[in-house]
């Protein structure tokens, strides 16, 4: 059976990866994720509010995004409580890449293209096999248009892989009015690959306290419906790799985004709540399912139910949505 995949140009000897999180950390982390399995390992974000507060105490970027007043400098938090620094975030990378076998993708997570591109060179220099940008970029502006969003996106995909020799995937957001069309032009601008999709983590109130509360939820499998439509549609289609993301607990969900045309599954969740282990666990699960479902290799399974192999794609996504509003019957009487 043959679980290779190759994702962003990198030969991976097979399809789970290992997705940002607090687990990489450390190099110790990333010696566990790397010992358990993980075909590669993408760095957990270096945010651009750090490059930014250490090379200007974090004025620039309030200037030039959505933060206009000097009163959102509180939003964020103070320098000393990243964990990690530029500085150390590029010591993780030149360890990492140097001590484990697998590739290292380092991630920066911002909104602007400035500043990025001399870190996006040193992770390059420190031994990072591919970048993924992680584009986080609320437009609640009301006056920003979703053409100047989208040119916000380009400009950076433009900016970071001009100024380097590795290959770049963007961490892309689902709330596009056309997602294809975005990809596409993505993948124009030198993204090598793309990465579906970003979870955005909305605030929530306590309505006590009368408090804004910040708190991460694990995602869950049902949350795999709407990267593995868009994975399915443009598989075959852009002429980029594709990463998927988000739901991912059992090796049901890899085998879902793989027939839906994904290169790697991503996962952080069920590391989180399983630990590192289990990555075991997802690889075990994919290999019963392709001994007992005939499958001899990831590419023979790779988009097998994708929109390609769809004789009239729009009608099938139409028809579906009708099926799924007509299937509720109801909560069952006693």
């Amino acid at each position: 059976m043959n679980l290779s995949t190759r994702y962003l140009g990198l030969e991976l000897k097979h399809p789970i990866v290992a997705s940002s999180s607090p687990q990489s950390k450390s190099l110790d982390g990333i010696r566990r994720l790397a010992d358990a399995g993980a075909a590669a390992i993408t760095l957990f974000s270096l945010f651009e509010e750090q490059i930014r507060a250490e090379q200007e105490r974090i004025e620039f970027l309030v200037g030039k995004t959505t933060y206009s007043s000097a009163e959102s400098l509180n939003y964020f938090p103070d320098a000393s409580a990243y964990t990690v620094g530029p500085g150390e975030y590029l010591d993780l990378i030149y360890q990492a890449s140097r001590e484990v076998e697998v590739p290292i993708i380092g991630s920066l997570n911002g909104v602007t293209e400035h500043g990025w591109i001399d870190y996006a060179r040193d992770m390059v220099d420190a031994g990072a096999s591919a970048l993924e940008l992680n584009i986080f970029f609320l437009p609640v502006d009301i006056d920003v248009s979703s053409e100047e969003v989208e040119a916000q996106y380009v400009r950076v995909v433009e900016a970071v892989s001009g100024a380097v020799r590795v290959p770049v995937t963007v961490k892309l957001s689902p709330y596009f009015s056309s997602p294809g069309d975005i990809a596409r032009r993505l993948v124009g601008a030198g993204a090598q690959g793309l990465v579906l999709f970003n979870r955005f983590y909305q605030p929530d109130f306590d309505i006590e306290n009368r408090v804004v509360e910040s708190r991460l939820d694990l995602s869950q499998p049902s949350e795999i419906r709407l990267p593995l439509l868009w994975i399915s549609v443009l598989y075959g289609q852009i002429g980029c790799s594709l990463g998927a993301t988000t739901g991912v607990q059992s090796a049901t969900e890899v085998v879902k985004y793989l027939m839906a045309g994904a290169d790697a599954v991503m996962t952080t969740s069920s590391l989180l709540r399983n630990g590192e282990g289990y990555l075991a666990t997802l690889l075990d699960g994919l290999q019963a399912w392709m001994t007992d479902h005939q499958f001899e290799s990831v590419e023979q399974m790779k988009g097998s139910m994708s929109l390609k192999h769809c004789a009239e794609p729009e009608a099938f996504v139409r028809s579906n949505y009708l099926k799924i509003l007509q299937s509720y019957a109801g909560p069952r009487q006693p």
